[in-house]
């Protein structure tokens, strides 16, 4: 059993993690065994997800005054909070591709920098670039435009050079 200062201090550990995530995922883990659920949180802990089972009052509590209050109605049943810590995606590629192979997990709320999504958006959110994608499509994006220009302008340059090429081929 739990005592007051127990529950203080977990109330305060989830707070704080909560007031810096990028996301947040509650799932339902129901079903999962133990060993599931260790694979889950050593793939968490690979990802820089911050998995907690907290009981549902606990985690109303936590999370009134960080972001993800939104998310308090929907604490509902037997529920694993996800954090994304690092990434906002990564919590919900972790939780979406763990769900595909384990059945069991079902994801029940999905909150994005203090908005509520449905459940179903943990796809589109899993299939969001991290940082580093990210980075490299813009570079890529700022990086055409000028490649362009180069060879438009080395063009006439080079048509001039196999021009006088081929004279010289039909010469010879």
């Amino acid at each position: 059993m739990l005592t007051l200062e127990d529950k203080k201090a977990i109330v305060a550990e989830v707070s704080d993690v909560a007031s810096s995530a990028q996301s947040a995922i509650a799932a339902e883990y129901r079903g999962l065994t133990v060993d599931e659920m260790t694979q889950l949180r050593a793939q968490a802990r690979a990802t820089g997800v911050k998995l907690r089972v907290v009981k549902n009052t606990l985690a109303r509590r936590a999370l009134e005054e960080t972001d993800y209050a939104c998310m308090t109605e929907s604490l509902v049943g037997p529920l694993l909070l996800a954090f994304s810590l690092e990434e906002a995606s990564s919590g919900a590629k972790l939780i979406n591709d763990f769900s595909k192979e384990h059945g069991n997990l079902k994801v029940k709320v999905v909150a994005l920098a203090g908005k509520l999504l449905q459940p179903e958006d943990i796809k589109a959110l899993a299939s969001m670039p991290s940082r580093d994608e990210a980075i490299a499509l813009l570079m890529a994006v700022m990086k055409a435009p000028i490649e362009k220009l180069v060879r438009t302008a080395n063009e006439p340059v080079a048509k001039f050079v196999r021009t006088v090429a081929a004279v010289r081929d039909s010469k010879s």
